[in-house]
Formats: C-alpha cells, sequence, structure tokens
C-alpha cells in the first residue's frame, strides 16, 4: 500500500534544508524550493523552472502541493469578487476581495464550515468539517492579491479572518499563515494590515496577548446583556460577558491595541434602550471602537434588520461617550458575497 506524501508547505525551511542534505544535496536547494512554495506561489513542482529535472522528480516522489483551486469568481457590480475556493479534498471555502477607493481587502476564511453556533450565520449552518492548512489560508490571500493587481492595478492592502470559521478554534494554523503572510519570504505584508475577527475565546484572547501578536482584533459582540448573547449565539453561554471582558482588559494591557467590536442591531432583539446602555458600559473597559453592520437576512426568520432610529440610538449614545462608531453597508448583495461571521459586511478599516 503505497503511503500517501506529505503537503511539502508543511515543512520548515529548516526541515527542507535537511531533507535535501540527507538525499545528497546542497542545503542551499531547500532555499530555492522554499522560495518558490512561498514567495512565488508555485502550484507544482514543474513550476520550479531553476531546480533541476532530477531534483524536481525526487520532490515528486517525496512530496504534494495541497494548492487551492479558484473554482468558480464572481464580480459584483459594486467591484467585489467573491471566490469559491476547492481544496485538494474537494472541500470548498470562500474569500472575498472588497474594494473600495483607495485599498482592496482580503476577507479569508479559517475553517471549512464553523465550529460554533450563531444563529444569524449562514456558515454556522454548514457542519465544521476540518480545519484550514496555513498553506490553504496563504493561497486565498495570495487569490486575492493577483485579482486585486489584474481588476485594481495595485497590490492587496488589508486581510480580515471574517470568512467561513472561527479563527480561534484553528489557532495555530492562522498564526502560521499570518507569520508567512508578513514574512519577507511570503507576502511581506505588515501585520497592521491584518485583523483577526472572533465571536470571543477568552483563554486564546490572553494567549495572543501572550504570543505578542501585531496584528488587530475585532470581537463580534453584538450585545453586552449575557442572555441576549446567548440568543444570538448559543455557545457563548460557556464564554460569560466577564471572562471576554476580563481577557480584553489582558489584551489591552499587554498589547496597547485597541479593540474593534463588530455588531449588528436585529429588530426585536438588541435594539431597545437596555442594549443600548449594556453596550456603552462594556466599551469603557477597554479602548475600542463599534463597527455597526447592515444585516442581511439569511430566511425570513427571527434575525430582522432593525430600523434606521434603532442605528442612530446606538450611534449617538457611543459619540457621547467619545467612542468612535462607524456603520458599516453590505457589499456584493448582487453576488451574495458573504463574509462569514458578519454576512456581507463591508471591510474593516484597519
Amino acid at each position: 500500500m503505497q503511503m500517501e506524501k506529505k503537503d511539502i508547505r508543511a515543512l520548515s525551511k529548516e526541515q527542507l534544508r535537511d531533507f535535501f542534505v540527507e538525499n545528497g544535496d546542497k542545503a542551499f536547494r531547500g532555499n530555492q524550493v522554499y522560495e518558490w512554495l512561498w514567495s512565488k506561489g508555485a502550484h507544482s513542482f514543474e513550476d520550479m523552472t531553476n531546480v533541476a529535472k532530477a531534483t524536481r522528480s525526487m520532490l515528486e516522489n517525496n512530496f504534494v502541493i495541497n494548492h487551492i483551486k479558484v473554482d468558480t469568481m464572481q464580480k459584483s457590480s459594486d467591484g467585489t469578487v467573491k471566490n469559491a475556493v476547492r481544496l485538494h479534498d474537494g472541500l470548498v471555502v470562500e474569500s472575498v476581495l472588497i474594494p473600495t477607493e483607495t485599498r482592496t481587502t482580503a476577507c479569508v476564511s479559517s475553517q471549512v464550515g464553523c465550529s460554533l453556533d450563531c444563529n444569524f450565520c449562514a456558515t454556522a449552518r454548514l457542519k465544521r468539517m476540518r480545519n484550514l492548512e496555513p498553506g490553504e489560508i496563504y493561497d486565498q490571500v495570495l487569490a486575492i492579491d493577483k485579482e486585486s493587481r489584474l481588476y485594481y492595478n495595485h497590490p492587496l492592502s488589508n486581510i480580515v479572518f471574517m470568512g467561513m470559521g472561527e479563527p480561534l478554534m484553528n489557532y495555530n494554523n492562522v498564526i502560521k499563515a499570518i507569520d508567512m503572510i508578513t514574512s519577507e519570504e511570503g507576502l511581506g505584508m505588515s501585520p497592521k494590515r491584518i485583523m483577526v475577527s472572533t465571536s470571543g475565546i477568552p483563554k486564546i484572547i490572553k494567549k495572543m496577548a501572550d504570543d505578542d501578536v501585531k496584528f488587530k482584533l475585532a470581537v463580534s459582540l453584538h450585545s453586552a446583556i449575557d442572555e441576549t448573547r446567548a440568543r444570538i449565539m448559543p455557545f457563548s453561554k460557556n464564554f460569560p460577558l466577564k471572562d471576554l471582558r476580563e481577557a480584553l482588559e489582558y489584551w489591552y494591557r499587554k498589547t496597547k491595541s485597541k479593540v474593534s467590536y463588530e455588531y449588528v442591531v436585529w429588530k426585536g432583539i438588541n435594539d431597545d434602550k437596555a442594549s443600548v446602555d449594556a453596550l456603552v458600559k462594556f466599551c469603557k473597559y477597554v479602548p475600542c471602537k463599534v463597527n455597526l453592520i447592515e444585516y442581511n437576512p439569511i430566511d425570513d426568520g427571527e434575525f430582522q434588520q432593525a430600523s434606521e432610529e434603532s442605528i442612530m440610538a446606538y450611534i449617538k449614545a457611543l459619540e457621547n461617550i467619545g467612542v468612535v462608531v462607524k456603520v458599516r453597508r453590505s457589499r456584493g448583495k448582487d453576488i451574495d458575497a458573504a463574509c462569514g461571521q458578519l454576512a456581507n459586511k463591508e471591510a474593516e478599516t484597519i
């Protein structure tokens, strides 16, 4: 029985160098191949034109490159581009390119399906099949960077982890992907241009602070009242707001980085004065900004967009205590370009 080949991108540069030395070649060959895999985004060993044919054959015999394939691409009338990304095992995730006048943002997925059960989110209705590997996350970004150059004549400027999945439930792979995205051997992007959005896992938020990450943090909050939040996001019963608050205070003490709260206002759920007052109180714990997000209903159920009057009540109350608040309008409505957790939101300003 033939052994399954390992994805070569699971190897570090040092491991690649060791592989070549162990097989009678020079260590520098590992550097060459590593460059092809990451900064040049090679899809196959045959792409590695400055590597000897015999060496390419040896790599083919020992490894695979589990590269993604953009199965279908839809372009909205507002310029938003949605990719249906097919993985090596046939599973599909989505990534979205969101343009503005001054930049392009990639909204990428971290899991196939989602580990959580947010009632308002289309992705949560999909069973989590598996975590994405670092290379699969990286490939989404690389594909959108190419689309940005093709359609908008400039490289990708920002990345948000707001696609399918809960990034902190795939923490190690997300961190490895970000390390490569920000490495000069990868895409060389600044971590300040990357935002990871979580539904709020206190233990991992603290770990991120301890790991001294340099990217930005967003939290899908949606209510600062435990009972209401549990109605919106049932899993949050395991992560009460007092624990989330403590984790965010820890995050800010360690990183001095503001938190962004993603917040959808729904009719009859969190559009009352008590909900506004609770959010105002929660925003006083750590320096933050709030993005109020226009919601595109996924069905005719209980989650429906609140009135403009309700949105204005939030804006006025938050601005009264000096919190920067922005309203994010939907993008790509004509192609249903959903960004996982938050459904069709405009890109975060990082």
